[in-house]
C-alpha cells in the first residue's frame, strides 16, 4: 500500500515508517525537519521524504495515498495543532473511502479507576502539569472531534499511561479503558505501537473508532 506518515521522525512516527517499510509498503515520511528526515531515509533507503509543515501542504500532497498516519507530535503551546490537523485531514476526505485515516491520539482520554474517571483528570493533579497538560488535553479534544465524524474512514488508536521508545512485545488491546499488564504496568512501546497500527492498516478490525494497545 501506499502509505504516508505525518510526523515521522517523532518517535511514534519513525517506527511505524520502518514497520511499515519492513512490511513492503511503499512510504512517504512528512516531517519539518529536512536534517532528521535524511537521517531517517538513510537508515531506511526506500523512504519517500517531504520535508515541510504539513499544515503548507496542499491536498495534492496526499493524492493516491491509501493510507495516512497522523503520528504528529508538537509543544504544548502549540497543543490545539493537534486538533487543527484531525479537522484538516478529515475535512480534505469527507464522504471518502480512501485514504484511511489512522491517529495515534494520547492516553488521557482512556477511563481509569472504579469510577471509570478520564486519566487526564488524573495527569492535571501531577506536579508541574500546567507544563504539559495541554497535549493529553486536546488529544482528548481531537477524539470528540472525531467521533463525531461518520462519512471518513478513521480509526485512532490510544498507548497506556506510558508511552517510550522500544521494541514490540505481545500487545494487550482494548477500548476506551487504561490497560495494565499481569505486572501492573500501564506501558506501550514505540515498537509495539507500530505493529499494531500496521496489524489494523493491513486488516481492518476498527472502523470510525478509537482503541487501545499495551505491552503485555
Amino acid at each position: 500500500m501506499e502509505i504516508i506518515v505525518i510526523g515521522a521522525t517523532g518517535m511514534a512516527g519513525s517506527a511505524i515508517v520502518q514497520e511499515a517499510i519492513k512490511r513492503g509498503h511503499t512510504v512517504t515520511g512528512i516531517a519539518r525537519s529536512a536534517k532528521e528526515l535524511a537521517q531517517l531515509a538513510a537508515a531506511n533507503p526506500d523512504l519517500k521524504t517531504v520535508a515541510a509543515d504539513v499544515f503548507a501542504l496542499p491536498e495534492t500532497t496526499f493524492a493516491g495515498a491509501d493510507v495516512i498516519v497522523d503520528a504528529f507530535a508538537t509543544d504544548p503551546a502549540h497543543a490545539y495543532r493537534h486538533v487543527d490537523l484531525a479537522t484538516r485531514l478529515v475535512a480534505m476526505f469527507r464522504e471518502t473511502t480512501k485514504p484511511r485515516l489512522v491517529f495515534i491520539l494520547g492516553a488521557g482520554s482512556l477511563q481509569t479507576g472504579t469510577d471509570r474517571h478520564l486519566l487526564v483528570e488524573d495527569l492535571r493533579k501531577l506536579p508541574q502539569s500546567e507544563s504539559f497538560i495541554a497535549i493529553p488535553g486536546n488529544q482528548y479534544i481531537e477524539l470528540q472531534f472525531l467521533e463525531t465524524v461518520t462519512n471518513v474512514d478513521w480509526v485512532g488508536i490510544s498507548p497506556s499511561q506510558t508511552f517510550n521508545a522500544g521494541p514490540a512485545t505481545e500487545a494487550l488491546l482494548g477500548t476506551d479503558t487504561l490497560l495494565h499488564n499481569a505486572t501492573g504496568k500501564s506501558e506501550t512501546t514505540s515498537g509495539t505501537m507500530a505493529v499494531t497500527v500496521l496489524n489494523e492498516i493491513e486488516k481492518p478490525a476498527h472502523r470510525n473508532t478509537r482503541f487501545t494497545v499495551a505491552n503485555q
